[in-house]
């Protein structure tokens, strides 16, 4: 662990590494970035370097929206703080290290947008109460090459699920990827082919929220950027294809005691009151977690009935159509599977919502209700999620502990990125009820997520 930035100077010139490239994620899911000099670390790290408080409200066509430190702050800056833990050499650009940035205000306070922090308190609410959440982000992604001018998958054979090897990585782009992320140190332990053609993902060890969160974002940058330099494209939207299924981002979260305790499992295989909390207050704010875990247009074209993606607002034991299933492992590994996320989202807001709602159930001691069995999407016993952008949206809006907890200035800038999506889809698009994937999503939507 370095202890101030000429210890990092020192550290990283020893490894033959001349550049850190500085990263952070945006509201939308985003990787910016900045690379540094090695040999300027101190004076160019030491209060800085700034960013424009704008890149909160810039879209991925580059229009520049109104909000937090935008026009109406005179475009003012915001100033990054180099994470010294989070500092990693990247094994496929010798001389380079990503390092991760928290986001603060010129006077030092918090910035009330990043996603890093927002993250950081809701974990802090946690530890008022002498409970550590912990976290194993579970992601699916495409692997996708140019022909003749258009992103197509790289592999079409079906029913290769659970499947590696040259059937399913003929050039060996996957076992490289793997190579790379190891090497990078992000925990990640396991890869395969997943359901549909092309499709793959790759596992990470769970470990304590921020941390968690961390490596997700590492390792949703790595994978774009480790096949850019292949020739190919790693994409996490969650439908690219008609054709095929969608991609999803499967979130497994409990909590321990502050010593470390385990308090989701009674030692007896069932769930803790505490747990069942827990799912209840998911439950009760299902609705607008939707509008988080799902954040862009095309994410709503992989929802629905019959889909294998969550349809109610419901939870069962090892079900894979709930909202949450809780999956059969008992004792240490006894956890709550939320299943509503879609590849696109950013891994911090994913997290956070879904922790903040797991708080409400425990704070208030909400009740759990039944649980559902079986093919659940026909079990009109609990209530359908919302299915549009729009509704989401609305019932974020309207979820006043949401907005209290993650925060109004947060909520705004979201809100205002992503009705403007919405408005902007509505007018390009003939039919914008349309199931079908448009040229406008790939067009939005298939390089930068």
């Amino acid at each position: 662990m370095y202890t101030d930035l000429a210890d990092v100077r020192r550290g990283l010139s020893t490894q033959g590494v001349d550049m850190l490239r500085l990263i952070f994620p945006d509201v939308i899911g985003m990787t910016r970035s900045k690379d540094i000099m090695v040999s300027q670390l101190e004076r160019a790290a030491g209060h800085g370097p700034a960013f424009c408080q704008a890149t909160w409200m810039t879209t991925t066509r580059g229009d520049v929206l109104d909000g937090h430190g935008s026009f109406q702050d005179g475009l003012s800056d915001m100033v990054s703080h180099l994470d010294l833990g989070s500092i990693r050499p990247i094994p496929w650009v010798p001389g380079v290290a990503y390092g991760i940035a928290d986001i603060h205000e010129p006077d030092g306070s918090e910035n009330e947008i990043a996603p890093r922090s927002l993250l950081r308190r809701i974990v802090a609410k946690y530890a008022e109460l002498g409970l550590t959440p912990l976290v194993g982000p579970e992601l699916e992604f495409y692997i996708a090459e140019n022909r003749e001018g258009q992103w197509q998958r790289w592999l079409n054979k079906t029913g290769r699920v659970y499947m590696t090897g040259s059937q399913v990585d003929p050039d060996g782009t996957f076992l490289h990827l793997m190579r790379m992320i190891d090497q990078l140190g992000i925990g990640a332990f396991a890869g395969n082919h997943e359901f549909c053609p092309s499709q793959f993902e790759i596992n990470l060890w769970h470990g304590e929220a921020l941390d968690a969160a961390d490596r997700c974002f590492l390792l949703k940058s790595a994978v774009k950027d480790i096949l850019a330099q292949r020739g190919k494209l790693g994409t996490f939207i969650g439908k690219p294809w008609n054709d095929e299924g969608g991609s999803g981002f499967h979130l497994h979260f409990s909590v321990t005691s502050a010593q470390g305790d385990l308090v989701m499992d009674d030692g007896a295989g069932e769930l803790t009151k505490l747990a069942k909390h827990m799912i209840a207050g998911v439950l009760e704010h299902a609705p607008a977690m939707v509008a988080l875990c799902n954040p862009t247009i095309n994410a709503y074209k992989r929802l629905g009935p019959d889909t294998m993606a969550p349809y109610r607002a419901n939870w069962g034991y090892d079900n894979r159509t709930t909202f949450i299933r809780i999956p059969p492992e008992v004792g240490p590994g006894s956890r709550i599977e939320v299943r509503i996320g879609d590849g696109a989202a950013n891994p911090y807001l994913v997290i956070a919502v879904a922790l903040a709602a797991a708080l409400d159930g425990i704070v208030r001691e909400l009740e759990c209700p039944p649980h559902s069995t079986g093919w659940t999407y026909q079990d009109e016993s609990r209530p359908v999620l919302p299915m549009t952008f729009t509704d989401s949206l609305n019932a974020l809006r309207a979820d006043s502990f949401l907005v209290n907890l993650l925060g109004e200035p947060f909520v705004s800038a979201y809100e205002t990125m992503k009705r403007d999506e919405i408005k902007r889809y509505e007018e390009a698009v003939e039919d914008p009820t349309t199931r079908e994937v448009t040229q406008w999503e790939l067009d939005e939507y298939l390089l930068d997520f």
